[in-house]
């Protein structure tokens, strides 16, 4: 007895869950990417980052960026090529709450 066995074709690639696609990694990039290379400091990066509309928040030991509007979590700092220990080496360690969940925290300005 034979069976016929359709198969769909493989779905496209796409970004791993989390993770930006590329095209919205580049605009990310090229948007956030200025205001992070120019803060002198904690306190003015949040600030000129909350004023497009992100804030930043830490999670394990890695630096989020989040949307505001939305809540929703868009990358790491890693991803848009400035790591947390980049910026702590730049605009010193940054003072770090952490949320009562114990895993989350954000920015002491």
């Amino acid at each position: 007895m034979q069976t016929n066995i359709q198969t769909e074709p493989p779905a496209p690639r796409s970004a791993p869950p989390g993770e930006p696609d590329s095209e919205t990694a580049s605009l990310l990039r090229s948007f956030m990417i200025p205001a992070i290379n120019g803060a002198r400091s904690w306190s003015e990066l949040s600030a000129v980052l909350e004023a497009k509309g992100f804030a930043i928040v830490f999670r394990h030991g890695k630096m989020i960026f989040k949307n505001i509007e939305t809540g929703r979590e868009l990358c790491t700092g890693a991803f848009l090529g400035t790591p947390l220990r980049e910026l702590a080496a730049r605009l010193g360690r940054p003072s770090v709450r952490a949320d009562a969940d114990g895993v989350t925290g954000r920015l002491v300005l």
